[in-house]
């Protein structure tokens, strides 16, 4: 039987690919640790070749848009999935609006999609650098980083070790680090006894409370669609298991950073992971550079949940710190 969500990615890829974008494989250390990428058309190296995608070949792809030739000297915008799809399914609304102003650049995180390697550390500062790490090999500079969930704490990590790549940060559903309280306070309010039994869940019954924690609204799906995407989208369970273990801090050892950066939260009023209090405690935190902006009806998944707000505020927000960078100082 065809798997419905399987399906549906040679239709995504499609639009991917419309919107100028193509998948690309970094070497990051030599030794094994692979990271796979959206990136855009123009800036895939040319000395080693696209990963392709045989369901949707040049061939059959539409001219590119009228503004690409003018997209070399353009912002780079890196997005950073959460912990429940790869990185085009969680930025399938984005994607496209994005590229039509800047480089948008679109990762698998280790043991998503197609990134592995075969190293033990499962922390996100060890995400965090390889992450840099590739996005140098592609030839990215400063750029603006998008992190969603348990991408935000990677892109946090990533903020503090390399201020010079992460010049603006937008975070949402996240936090700076996993502690022991976060964590017991969190697991608690959901009703659920670890991170793993709602990050990894292994049945229908447990992607449905997934979806119905994650969200504000209340969504029905056939059984065989929540069927088909745990088989899609939840592979290298050993692996993510061991994420999630490497996320918890203890409230000693945690310590907020001082990050150069301008950061906004843009946050799901509603979101019952993190909820909003934790966030206006973080933009209290992170200091006078961090902004906060909350969006109604909407969870923890807000991105997708009202793809058309979050976006109008993604790109007021990088509208106006790219503006501020290329204008001309008196």
């Amino acid at each position: 039987m065809v798997n419905l969500v399987e399906a549906q990615k040679p239709l995504l890829h499609f639009l991917v690919r419309r919107a100028g974008l193509r998948q690309h494989t970094v070497d990051v250390d030599g030794a094994g640790t692979v990271i796979t990428f959206w990136v855009p058309k123009d800036k895939v190296p040319s000395d080693k070749p696209t990963v392709r995608d045989a369901t949707t070949p040049d061939t059959k792809l539409p001219p590119p848009p009228p503004a690409a030739a003018a997209k070399k000297d353009r912002p780079a915008v890196v997005l950073v999935h959460g912990f429940a799809a790869e990185g085009i399914v969680t930025w399938q609304f984005q994607v496209g609006v994005l590229a039509k102003h800047y480089d948008v650049y679109v990762p698998d995180l280790l043991y998503f999609g197609g990134s592995t390697s075969p190293s033990a550390d499962r922390s996100p500062g060890f995400q965090a650098e390889c992450l840099a790490t590739a996005l140098r090999k592609l030839g990215v500079g400063p750029c603006a980083v998008v992190g969603f969930s348990y991408g935000g704490m990677v892109s946090f990590k990533m903020a503090e070790a390399h201020p010079d790549l992460v010049r603006w940060l937008v975070v949402s559903g996240s936090v700076v680090a996993m502690t022991d309280s976060i964590s017991e306070e969190a697991l608690e309010r959901i009703g659920v006894k670890s991170s793993a039994e709602l990050l990894l869940p292994e049945s229908v019954r447990g992607l449905k409370a997934l979806l119905s924690i994650a969200t504000y609204r209340k969504l029905w799906f056939p059984d065989r669609l929540h069927r088909d995407y745990l088989e899609v989208m939840f592979t290298n369970r050993k692996e993510r298991a061991e994420l999630l273990e490497g996320l918890v801090v203890s409230n000693k050892d945690a310590t907020v950073p001082v990050l150069p950066q301008k950061i906004l939260l843009l946050w799901g009023e509603n979101d019952n992971i993190f909820n909003i209090e934790l966030a206006k405690t973080m933009k209290e935190q992170l200091g006078e550079k961090t902004m906060l902006q909350s969006i109604s009806k909407a969870g923890h998944l807000v991105h997708l949940e009202r793809p058309c707000v979050y976006n109008r505020c993604l790109k007021e927000f990088l509208a106006s710190v790219t503006a501020a960078e290329t204008t001309p100082k008196q």
